[in-house]
């Protein structure tokens, strides 16, 4: 019985853990590289806060698609050969939509680390 305790707890560790690391094959850049970024015409740049965040304070050139409607909206209003830049207001969203972006397809998807909080 103890070991079956101990496994269910190594197990539970195992997805926190795996939850906060880098997901495999997302570029991850700074907001300050982001600057550099926003002047490229051949990119994508998708914001995934609720619209009401969105409307509130946004970065011009970005699309807003909340996180809730990125899969079923991804194909159809996104090109999976262009780079997408995905944004949000903390970092977290956006590393779980270009999760969702990756599992779709997508060739290169980059999060914005630390997102709008870090936007100056």
């Amino acid at each position: 019985m103890n070991v079956l305790i101990y496994l269910l707890i190594v197990l539970f560790l195992f997805f926190i853990v795996k939850g906060f690391l880098p997901i495999k094959g997302v570029n991850q850049i700074t907001t300050s590289e982001l600057k550099r970024e926003l002047m490229n015409k051949n990119k994508q740049f998708i914001d995934v806060r609720t619209p009401g965040e969105f409307k509130g304070n946004h970065i011009r050139g970005f699309k807003n698609i909340p996180l809730q409607q990125l899969a079923q909206k991804a194909e159809s209003e996104l090109s999976k050969e262009k780079d997408v830049i995905v944004i949000c207001q903390s970092g977290m969203r956006s590393q779980q939509a270009s999760k969702t972006l990756k599992k779709l397809g997508f060739i290169s998807v980059t999060n914005v680390k630390g997102g709008m909080s870090a936007w100056s």
